[in-house]
């Protein structure tokens, strides 16, 4: 994977021809060389980034890799690589709707994701990046990757809003952004509801981030609290969208709780475990998406990670 995306290992040695000679005028055969077996290998690293809570939905850090474990379409896994609150690179995609329905609300969460932005920047890795999409009925790429926040400042002061909501379009052209980038892959997805003028489906959303092994977080500023005028339907994409890759999906309304749902993304982010392994599995059953599941010993700790991968 690009920007650290799963990796490959090839092993290949080559057969050699065996000869037979003879020993010059001594008449003594030359001994007999065995070919040595051609053996390949093309092992896909998988990489998975859990964060673990207890009951009471407190982050845990600092657990053992004995802690965990790993089960690939039903089969144990051996962990191979292990981090506690990896410090990984971030390539972080703020993907903010600007259709017409968010006009006033806008101004807050531009607000909200610029506060969120600079604790990213303040707190992070000397390698966290940040990149800026937009969406209405077309899709905006602000800003690439960047290092520098006042260039996504500058585009985030320039967003209005118009038209409709092109999520699953954008969610696409923002994985196809992390190619070729190592650390690990984040979308933040600020929007008021679902999809209305994509050209691609849900589903198609859905692999592309299970592909460029992207972290879903949807925060769903909901307006209005009774289900009268909400896009429901949309509602329960997102989570599943946020669920599916390892992330979780917040309703805040604007202001303080829109704040503190940056926060808690934050959090995450900073507690994250890295857990990778060479998939063991049964002859014949190569499939095209995998479902993994990642658990956690110890008294009501929960582990949550993303829930599969596609084959390559």
């Amino acid at each position: 994977m690009g920007g650290g995306r799963l990796g490959r290992i090839r092993a290949e040695t080559l057969s050699r021809r065996a000869w037979l000679g003879l020993a010059g005028a001594a008449g003594f055969a030359a001994p007999l060389q065995i070919p040595e077996p051609v053996i390949r290998v093309d092992v896909r690293l998988v990489r998975l980034l859990v964060t673990v809570k207890d009951e009471a939905g407190r982050l845990v850090g600092g657990l053992e890799q004995d802690r965990f474990a790993v089960l690939d379409s039903g089969e144990p896994q051996k962990i191979a690589v292990f981090e506690r609150q990896t410090a990984q690179p971030l390539s972080v995609s703020l993907l903010i709707d600007t259709s017409g329905s968010t006009a006033k609300d806008l101004k807050y969460e531009v607000d909200s994701a610029s506060r969120f932005l600079r604790a990213l920047t303040r707190e992070g890795n000397p390698g966290d990046a940040l990149a800026l999409y937009s969406f209405n009925h077309d899709v905006t790429l602000q800003s690439g990757f960047t290092r520098r926040p006042e260039r996504i400042q500058k585009a985030l002061e320039s967003l209005k809003a118009e038209a409709g909501t092109s999520l699953y379009d954008a969610i696409i052209l923002a994985a196809e952004g992390f190619e070729n980038r190592d650390g690990r892959h984040v979308m933040v997805v600020i929007t008021d509801g679902g999809d209305t003028t994509s050209y691609r489906s849900f589903h198609d959303a859905l692999e592309a981030a299970h592909r460029a092994d992207a972290v879903i977080y949807p925060i769903v500023v909901v307006p209005i609290t009774n289900d009268a005028g909400r896009n429901v339907g949309g509602e329960h994409a997102l989570i599943t969208l946020g669920r599916s890759t390892g992330g979780r999906t917040f309703f805040p309304s604007v202001g303080p709780a829109l704040d503190a749902a940056f926060t808690e993304i934050l959090r995450d982010l900073r507690t994250q475990y890295l857990i990778g392994y060479y998939p063991h599995r049964l002859p014949g059953s190569k499939k095209t998406y995998r479902r993994v599941q990642v658990s956690v010993s110890g008294d009501n700790l929960r582990a949550f990670s993303r829930d599969g991968y596609y084959e390559e």
